[in-house]
């Protein structure tokens, strides 16, 4: 019997999970993060925890990285191409074999894609937007900073709104209900304390999501705005990673990421969804994420193992799996 190796490596968390290659778990490991940007000592510090981790759910098995036909990662931190080919060094260090590591975003295609394919745009704390073919060739967009256009995830969206109360009291921009959420989050009553509570305070990133969305709700115009604005950069990236890609058939769009997941206002996605389809010219269909991440990892795996997608009944027993497991670790 051969295996498969499944990682869905965050920022806080990593999930490695041990499957054969006909879709039956096996074991599965969760840990901390392994991402080299969490890491004090970097990629040495991601190859340390990850030979550590892999040997361990291995071993206890009576396997070796030899029984392992084909493995997935989705990994935090693989945003260029320099940090990919340091990733695949630490793959070959450990032994893998037919492995595809990439950044932690392709897996929710493979996970929601209903054949595997499309583009996913990660909304969470930060942004990233990935493409992947029938062929897996990809592309990623993003995920780098400001400067590569990443004005989107929540901590983009809380600076925004504390940015708009600012302008709103000392620089001319239009009156919002948003001053009262920031006040009331920094534990102030006047504009003349503002500048001293941005410098000396922290920012309740979640505090001031659920007060956009809910200002918004209130036709708040500056609020509604905001998430407009998010909405179409967001979409450049996402129709930038799909026109670089060559896609047949059907065009998937995931929408993974907690504020994705979360938004209670549909302005953001409106406006997201209306410029990819007029940027790519391809009618796209949506798709938020509700299946874990290193689903998609298991998928791809399989594919790779088997060269064909797992069938449906396999994709049915493994996300049972994946759920058991997951309820497990909580």
């Amino acid at each position: 019997m051969k295996y498969i190796l499944g990682v869905d490596g965050g920022n806080t968390k990593t999930d490695y999970l041990l499957y054969n290659i006909e879709g039956e778990f096996i074991d599965g490991i969760r840990s901390g993060t392994c991402s080299h940007e969490g890491l004090k000592d970097g990629f040495e510090g991601a190859y340390r925890v990850m030979n550590e981790k892999i040997t361990e759910l291995l071993s206890r098995n009576g396997l070796t990285v030899d029984d392992v036909e084909a493995s997935a990662m989705g990994l935090a931190g693989i945003d260029c191409q320099y940090q990919k080919d340091r990733i695949d060094e630490i793959i070959e260090r450990i032994g893998l074999k037919n492995c595809q590591a990439v950044n932690d975003g392709f897996l929710g295609i493979k996970a929601a894609s209903p054949n595997g394919t499309g583009a996913c745009s990660i909304n969470g704390t930060g942004t990233v937007s990935v493409c992947i073919n029938e062929k897996n060739e990809w592309k990623q967009v993003g995920g780098i900073g400001y400067v590569a256009g990443d004005e989107g995830g929540g901590s983009y969206l809380a600076r925004t709104v504390v940015r708009v109360a600012f302008d709103s009291l000392f620089r001319f921009g239009p009156n919002t209900t948003l001053v009262e959420d920031v006040f009331a989050m920094y534990g102030i009553t006047s504009k003349e304390e503002l500048p001293s509570a941005i410098i000396t305070k922290r920012v309740d990133s979640t505090y001031l999501i659920k007060a956009l969305f809910k200002r918004a709700n209130e036709y708040d115009v500056v609020s509604m705005d905001v998430l407009r604005t998010v909405g179409c950069n967001m979409a450049k990236s996402v129709a930038g990673s799909i026109v670089q890609v060559e896609l047949n058939g059907p065009t998937y769009v995931i929408l993974a990421g907690s504020v994705w997941a979360n938004m209670t206002n549909k302005v953001m996605v409106i406006s997201f969804m209306e410029k990819v389809n007029e940027l790519t010219n391809r009618k796209c269909e949506y798709i938020v994420l509700k299946e874990p991440p290193v689903l998609g990892a298991i998928y791809w795996a399989m594919e790779l193992a088997n060269k064909t997608q797992p069938t449906q009944d396999q994709k049915e027993k493994i996300k049972k799996s994946i759920q058991e497991y997951q309820s497990r670790q909580a």
